[in-house]
């Protein structure tokens, strides 16, 4: 991931949850204006959307709807095809946007001694040994990235049937598993997280009314790439993503022409 990103202006962005609603029978789509929307149902969707546009008409008539209020979020839904999967798993995933939006997330870290001390000094806000991994066990804390140094690893694997289908699971494999903890925990820190809910249908924030189309546009092109990448390691070859659709604070919902 390019250094060059981390410096760019950030947005402070409040938690939000949108939920996906089948806005009437299987596979009809509608498009809501008056500030409400609906998107497909997530267990079956048109080929073709009815009211589709390209990515930049779309934000140009969100733009339109929003004018008075140009701190109000653009947000994309991503509808995934459950059913190309064998074993479906939880979306859950990073990337580095073109322009930086802000999330607070809650990192929590598997370490002992000096190792520990640096966690905490970096921005860890739950660190701990042996009595953590049962505190965890116990349900006591929660929290959105998780990471572990080596010689913690062999205790953490009993927590895999608790952290993996939340996907927060550390591994070696995603750099989780590591000693190298303040740069591990400066990475956590400037990605963006994007997760699915459970019917694998992913909300996210890609930028405000008031940005320039070129940003808002980057992060939702960076955003579509890591789906590909999500799909590929899925063994997914094609058919993964369904149908995406771009809204705002208040502006409809609105599905996108072109799909990866």
């Amino acid at each position: 991931m390019s250094s060059t990103l981390i410096t760019r202006a950030a947005l402070a962005v409040p938690s939000r949850t949108i939920a996906v609603s089948a806005c009437g029978a299987i596979g009809t789509t509608y498009i809501l204006t008056g500030g409400h929307r609906g998107y497909a149902s997530a267990k079956k969707a048109p080929s073709s959307l009815p009211g589709a546009m390209t990515f930049t008409d779309a934000l140009a008539v969100l733009k339109a709807k929003e004018v008075s209020k140009p701190n109000h979020l653009v947000e994309v839904h991503i509808q995934t095809n459950t059913k190309a999967e064998k074993h479906s798993q939880p979306i859950r995933t990073s990337v580095l946007l073109q322009k930086a939006i802000k999330q607070d997330s809650v990192i929590l870290v598997f370490a002992e001694g000096k190792l520990a001390e640096e966690a905490r000094a970096s921005g860890a806000q739950i660190v701990g040994g042996p009595e953590l991994v049962k505190e965890v066990e116990e349900g006591k804390h929660k929290f959105d990235k998780c990471i572990s140094t080596p010689g913690m690893y062999p205790s953490v694997t009993k927590l895999a049937r608790i952290l993996g289908p939340k996907g927060l699971m550390p591994t070696t494999k995603k750099g989780t598993v590591t000693e190298d903890i303040s740069g591990v925990i400066k990475a956590q820190t400037a990605a963006f997280d994007i997760r699915g809910d459970k019917n694998g249908v992913v909300h996210t924030i890609i930028g405000k009314i008031n940005w320039d189309q070129k940003d808002i546009e980057g992060n939702y092109q960076i955003i579509l790439e890591q789906m590909k990448v999500l799909a590929a390691e899925r063994f997914v070859k094609k058919d993964w993503v369904k149908n995406v659709y771009i809204s705002s604070t208040q502006g409809p919902g609105i599905p996108l022409i072109s799909n990866p």
